[in-house]
């Protein structure tokens, strides 16, 4: 029975399909449940931000253990080193030369013609034999490339040093027949192992996978998530009951694929991946290297507009704790600019607040403030105690603002932990951050939403 090799490219589907990047997290936990469930590799999707993307790409391949870490080299010489960089520490790295081989992409798209392109095919495959030995050139679009091109490139491509070639059915329409013809036909005129790439936009993906088993495919890429791409669940199961029958089988494993594709999905918050309602500060990642106008682009990504001297004291902040951290994401970021910019003179001072709260009922809270001398109290209910005492210091201003977000965390251990807490208040579009620190998370929270009420006020001044 023949094994067939198994690429799981669920990264690749939803880097191309979401508007802005994955979480490291989301893209640590889809690593760690296709190594686990037995898949021969793992492909990356092609660097966007050779900085960010080399720190994410750097720790996956150091986190897989048994699969093939691959990812595209780009188009130039000078992206095929980045690439390597990112890949090279894995246990087992592979490069791909990914290029379209159909005339609309080659030209259209690419602006190059068939001649130049068999040689930027071999040009790329030669710089990346010659930092690693996992080779594998992927023709894009193969399924609408004239096939005695496609024939050509994939030649070209094993005699520059390429280990496997990929064909890949990028339009979705071709039926099970004509993916089984292509496969035979790339699989006679070459002589090292040939995937297949399917599609399933026209629900066809598990019927082209089986054809292209049956005519000699060595492998397959499939998807535990993403549109259009052949299902791993999907793939399994038909293995799994007619495997027999066309004499295949795959390491995956079947009897938990299901419920561990389910739990990362959880993980990766799939509803927000669905809806590609993704916010852009996702793609914020800084680190000692990092300038004062990267800073300033991050500040604005999250909806800071900060001026020249904040801009400074961030970037400050910054380089401190990146003595301890090598980079920092967008919670972090705002942390620092509640704590560093837009420092205002205190014009609301916390006098006293008394809050009470049941599971049987509202909580109620008391606030009293100073302003210029002057004794400031409200009294409110919410849900819970921080929505109660918000509700009550809005009531003791006069005023309420919208809350664009509030965060909590513990800064130390133990029972006796100071907590932080981060709120951010929108006003007329302009995001106002403040920091509280207390042993009562309470008290924290009041704390933030006076601090950044007094940004308010001293800007509106």
């Amino acid at each position: 029975m023949k094994k067939i090799n198994i690429a799981d490219i669920t990264l690749k589907k939803l880097a191309g399909e979401r508007e802005v990047s994955l979480l490291f997290r989301e893209k640590t936990a889809i690593a760690n449940t296709s190594d686990t469930l037995g898949a021969d590799s793992l492909e990356l999707a092609p660097i966007s931000n050779v900085r960010e993307d080399t720190i994410i790409y750097k720790t996956i391949a150091n986190t897989v253990k048994k699969s093939t870490v691959a990812i595209p080299v780009g188009f130039s010489a000078e992206s095929v080193k980045d690439a390597w960089e990112c890949v090279k520490d894995a246990v087992s790295p592979r490069l791909q030369i990914e290029v379209p081989t159909s005339t609309v992409q080659m030209e259209y798209s690419y602006h190059v013609k068939a001649d130049k392109m068999l040689e930027k095919i071999a040009a790329l495959t030669s710089a990346a034999k010659a930092l690693c030995n996992d080779i594998e050139f992927v023709a894009l679009d193969a399924t609408r490339a004239d096939e005695d091109f496609l024939i050509t490139a994939a030649k070209t491509a094993e005699e520059n040093g390429a280990g496997i070639i990929t064909i890949c059915d990028d339009a979705g329409v071709s039926l099970p027949d004509e993916i089984a013809a292509l496969t035979a036909k790339i699989k006679s005129a070459v002589s090292i192992p040939v995937y297949v790439c399917v599609s399933d936009a026209i629900g066809m993906a598990v019927a082209c996978a089986v054809a292209a088993i049956k005519a000699g495919a060595d492998g397959l890429k499939c998807a535990m998530a993403g549109r259009g791409a052949l299902s791993m669940g999907e793939l399994c199961d038909a293995i799994s009951a007619r495997g027999d029958a066309i004499g295949a089988s795959v390491s995956l494993e079947n009897t938990k694929i299901h419920a561990s594709i389910d739990d990362m999905l959880t993980k990766i918050n799939h509803e927000a991946y669905e809806n590609t309602s993704v916010s852009e500060k996702k793609k914020i990642v800084l680190d000692a290297d990092s300038t004062i106008s990267e800073v300033a682009q991050a500040a604005s990504l999250l909806g800071y507009d900060l001026s020249d001297e904040d801009n400074g004291n961030v970037h400050r902040a910054l380089a401190s704790v990146c003595e301890k951290k090598s980079s920092i994401g967008a919670k972090e970021l705002e942390a620092l600019i509640a704590s560093s910019a837009m420092q205002a003179p205190s014009t609301y001072h916390l006098e006293s607040y008394t809050t009470n709260c049941t599971n049987l009922g509202a909580s109620m809270s008391q606030v009293t403030l100073s302003c210029g001398g002057e004794t400031l109290c409200g009294v409110a209910t919410g849900d819970g105690p921080i929505d109660s005492v918000f509700r009550a210091i809005e009531q003791s201003i006069g005023y309420h603002y919208e809350l664009d977000d509030f965060q909590i965390q513990a800064v130390t251990e133990g029972k006796e932990a100071l907590g932080s807490a981060l709120v951010k208040l929108r006003v007329g579009g302009k995001l106002y951050s403040g920091n509280g620190i207390s042993t009562d998370i309470v008290a924290a929270s009041v704390r933030a939403y006076i601090n950044a009420l007094n940004k308010i006020v001293a800007e509106e001044r």
